[in-house]
């Protein structure tokens, strides 16, 4: 599959060519258009109770299936949110764990699942309970709200993270959750931060350059007060 990501500096899309025979996955409304060869059908990856995982972790239950079945054709994919588009190139050798809504499409090859994580993370990652898990061999399309940024952490070194502005990260990294604050959750809280994610390396963490709940809370100042 041969691929190009247009216009990286605003609205980017994904241009996917597949030769006869080749497939791609991706989110369930991703296509924007398609050749006349390609034939797309719903699917639900690793069956109900994946599909079910999928919703839990904030994806949704079906996926697009896009397959160049009459000849060579090309696919125009596109994200729902306003941000920025990445390609990862898996090798097998990890997976890659992605924040809710992060996935937009994967080569043949990949598998999409859910990992479910401890209670704590759960709680206070942002994240619910359940994440995407990608794994497999193949190229991955991540997208973000806003510009996505690499941070690479070293060996033994350690970053700290707004939870909010988690995209992917692969899933040989460690990380723990913790109080933004070092004075107490007080502080934490009325720092306007709360909890963050404590990320130790050698990896590579992908974030976002912009926080969705922190826009959301901006849009409701905006909002005129209910009428009573």
């Amino acid at each position: 599959m041969d691929y190009k990501i247009l216009y990286q500096d605003a609205f980017p899309i994904v241009q996917a060519t597949l030769q006869k025979g080749e497939s791609i996955k991706a989110e369930s409304d991703a296509m924007v258009t398609m050749s006349p060869t390609i034939d797309v059908e719903g699917s639900v990856e690793g069956g109900l109770l994946q599909g079910l995982g999928r919703m839990l972790a904030g994806e949704k239950f079906f996926f697009q299936l896009l397959s160049a079945r009459r000849g060579p054709g090309e696919v125009l994919l596109a994200p729902s949110i306003p941000g920025g588009i990445i390609d990862v190139e898996l090798d097998g050798s990890y997976g890659l764990c992605v924040q809710k809504d992060g996935f937009l499409a994967g080569s043949q090859g990949i598998e999409v699942s859910t990992q479910m994580q401890n209670l704590t993370k759960g709680l206070f990652s942002g994240e619910g309970f359940f994440i995407v898990k990608i794994k497999g061999t193949g190229t991955v399309f991540v997208n973000s709200y806003g510009a996505i940024h690499a941070v690479n952490v070293p060996d033994n070194e350690e970053v700290i993270i707004d939870n909010g502005h988690l995209v992917a990260w692969p899933d040989y990294m460690s990380f723990t959750m913790e109080k933004a604050a070092s004075k107490g959750w007080v502080s934490s809280l009325t720092s306007g931060e709360g909890i963050v994610c404590r990320f130790r390396g050698p990896g590579t963490v992908l974030i976002q350059t912009r926080n969705p709940k922190g826009f959301a809370g901006w849009i409701r100042k905006l909002l005129p007060p209910p009428r009573g």
